[in-house]
């Protein structure tokens, strides 16, 4: 597949990433010359209705701050005052095909660091308040216009009393205003404060990074660990003490003699990584095929008009391990090629399906998280 280009402007994606990314701010003036919004407000507001969409909306009353959780009926819209509101609409990308399409030019960044499009809809005043996220992100400008300012400021201390997290004080350093298809990108810890000029739209294609903290569980879940540390701890030759209040040191040092002896090999450590990072998002959910159609029949079918993946599904590889949903397999040298391109191109032509896999991408289509092509979604 040819990846469509970077939108960054003159600036090579090699370039971008040496120079900028997880390192400083970067703004792109016409990022997206020809930007078109993929969602309305009308459309925005039916999503923000449905049960598996996450949604929020943000008003600011003076020094106040209000925080309300969707889904969000019609009646809701018009108790809102005319401005200084948000509303938020996570996940764009999996319900909205073209917001997909945007994530997709950005694949010159792994997908196990894509998380999502978010959009943002404000009218005149509307924000979220200054703030720091953990991850990169890249804002790119819709219709209307959006003023930036951002800090690089130590203090990252929140107002205690606002509902999401704010920060207390923000000393802005730089500012710029945003017009359609402009896009600015922040690394991490950079704490930026977005204001509508006047009623716009604004993506958020968001990066995350792995826990290390998840990671480390995902580690020692029985199904890595496999007992491997040794048996259970054991302190023959125990005294009697006067303290049983107090944790044996033993207990501990035996503990860290455990972890000594056991040294996870680097395809444990790549399984952990993968399974996380494809693990979808707890509201995720797949549509199965109501009448999937049967093993031979599929298998004819992709092999005459092709696969994709269903814009939910999260694939990656590592040397021979595919990872897909959380699930890891180790498919045979041959078929290798082919499901890694399906993990990199999100889809398979006809005659690159491999028809050797057939029960296995038939078990992936009967859970929803493929389709021959002419029914992807």
């Amino acid at each position: 597949m040819t990846q469509p280009p970077a939108p960054l402007g003159k600036l090579s994606a090699a370039a971008f990433m040496a120079r900028y990314w997880q390192r400083r701010a970067y703004l792109i003036r016409g990022a997206i010359a020809d930007f078109r919004d993929p969602v309305s407000l009308p459309m925005l507001q039916r999503l923000a209705a449905r049960d598996d969409v996450q949604a929020r909306v943000v008003m600011q009353d003076g020094a106040r701050w209000h925080l309300e959780h969707g889904p969000f009926q019609h009646r809701f819209w018009k108790n809102l005052p005319a401005k200084r509101w948000t509303l938020l609409v996570q996940g764009l990308n999996l319900v909205v095909p073209g917001a997909d399409t945007l994530l997709q030019r950005f694949a010159f960044i792994p997908y196990a660091r894509l998380d999502d499009v978010m959009v943002s809809y404000a009218t005149a005043g509307g924000g979220v308040g200054p703030h720091v996220d953990s991850y990169d992100v890249f804002l790119l400008q819709g219709m209307g216009l959006r003023r930036w300012r951002i800090s690089t400021q130590p203090d990252r201390a929140l107002d205690p009393h606002a509902p999401l997290k704010i920060l207390r004080s923000f000393r802005p350093r730089q500012a710029w205003q945003l017009a359609r298809g402009d896009m600015l990108y922040l690394p991490p810890h950079v704490a930026h404060e977005g204001v509508a000029i006047e009623p716009c739209t604004t993506y958020s294609i968001g990066f995350r990074a792995p826990d290390y903290a998840e990671l480390c569980a995902e580690l020692f879940a029985d199904r890595f660990a496999d007992r491997k540390l040794g048996s259970a701890y054991t302190d023959r030759g125990l005294r009697p003490t006067k303290h049983p209040g107090a944790l044996p040191g033993r207990m501990i040092d035996g503990f860290a003699d455990a972890l000594r002896r056991r040294r996870f090999s680097r395809k444990t450590l790549g399984d952990v990584v993968g399974m996380v990072s494809t693990t979808p998002k707890a509201h995720v959910m797949f549509d199965r095929p109501p009448s999937p159609v049967s093993m031979r029949r599929f298998a004819a079918a992709a092999q005459a008009q092709g696969i994709q993946l269903d814009v939910r599904s999260l694939m990656l590889y590592f040397d021979a391990t595919i990872y897909i949903n959380g699930e890891r397999i180790a498919p045979p040298a041959r078929h290798q090629p082919k499901l890694r391109q399906l993990a990199d191109d999100r889809a398979l032509t006809a005659r690159s399906v491999p028809a050797g896999m057939a029960g296995q991408l038939y078990e992936w289509y009967c859970a929803g998280w493929l389709h021959i092509a002419h029914h992807a979604t």
